[in-house]
């Protein structure tokens, strides 16, 4: 037997065999088909449009395409959640998902323990609105103002678990306030309410109701974030107006449901981490008061992890 001829043989057939199995455990380069980002939020809200931005860079960026999916509310989030783990489907969504599990009764699923980060999209702080005949000029007076009238006072928001809603309980507690909470379908509601007076404070994303503060039909007397915003310089912030405790930074991410794979969750932090800080993207974010801000997976699954034990306490139900 010619055994120099068997060893070579056997070498080539091992290795063959060797290159065979890396080829099928790579597989196809991600993605390679279309990828859908889920808002469960209505058309035209902030979510929706920063996620349609997102779509257009990544479709040019993957020469694949990827769709834009509105499903506002649980149903979106649960749809996402029970997607395969492939990559081919996240989420874009707001800080308030950190809580759902306090505020929704019988989920489909955990909104921690069954997503997990992509990135984060944009920070953004909240601008504090009054109406024009409230006896107060400063964050300080109105919270001395409600101090000295517990559960007199009330404070609009957009509805139950949204930013408005979660940076109002987080002041209020920051400060021992007692107010009553009336939650309306979105911010043009709870705009109304404060024009009219039927509520005392709203706590608004900027970009929401711009016009209505500089035509000065309400009166905005802080703004939560480390930095003053541009549209409206001489409007201070938390830690200017004393009251550095209260300050407050809602966000925006891009979240999966867990278990997609690490090479593919890595690229996917990538290439949006790359098209959302993009001159034009940044641009248009601060145009609205926002600020674009990105993170590793990691990053964002710890946000999430925390945000849901920070604020998930302020709503959870009374147990049975």
């Amino acid at each position: 037997m010619n055994f120099p001829l068997v060893r070579a043989f056997a070498a080539a057939l091992l290795s063959a065999t060797l290159v065979t199995s890396a080829s099928a455990q790579s597989g196809p380069a991600f993605p390679n088909q279309m990828v859908r980002i889920v808002v469960p939020f209505s058309a035209g809200s902030m979510s929706d449009i920063f996620a349609r931005e997102i779509a257009d860079k990544l479709n040019r960026k993957w020469n694949q395409t990827v769709i834009v999916e509105n499903r506002p509310g649980v149903p979106g989030t649960a749809a996402t959640a029970k997607a395969p783990a492939d990559g081919y489907t996240m989420m874009l969504t707001s800080n308030g998902h950190a809580i759902l599990n306090s505020i929704a009764a019988n989920l489909s699923f955990d909104a921690v323990k069954d997503f997990e980060g992509v990135s984060l999209i944009a920070k953004l702080p909240v601008l504090v609105v009054v109406p024009n005949t409230l006896p107060a000029n400063s964050l300080k007076e109105f919270a001395a103002l409600a101090k000295s009238k517990p559960d007199e006072l009330s404070y609009a928001s957009a509805g139950l678990g949204s930013t408005s809603n979660i940076a109002a309980e987080h002041f209020i507690r920051a400060q021992g306030i007692k107010m009553l909470h009336v939650p309306y379908k979105g911010a043009p509601d709870s705009y109304t309410s404060i024009v009219r007076g039927d509520t005392q404070a709203f706590f608004t994303p900027p970009g929401v109701g711009e016009d209505l503060i500089l035509s000065g039909k309400v009166k905005a007397l802080a703004v939560s974030g480390p930095a003053r915003l541009p549209k409206f310089p001489d409007v201070p912030t938390f830690a200017e107006a004393g009251l550095p405790e209260a300050a407050y930074e809602a966000w925006f991410g891009l979240l999966v449901p867990t278990g997609v794979p690490r090479e593919v969750l890595a690229k996917l932090s990538k290439d949006v981490g790359e098209v959302v800080t993009t001159p034009e993207m940044t641009s248009r974010m601060a145009q609205q008061g926002v600020t674009a801000s990105t993170s590793s997976p990691a990053e964002l699954s710890d946000l999430l992890r925390n945000d849901a034990v920070r604020y998930g306490g302020m709503f959870a139900r009374p147990a049975n």
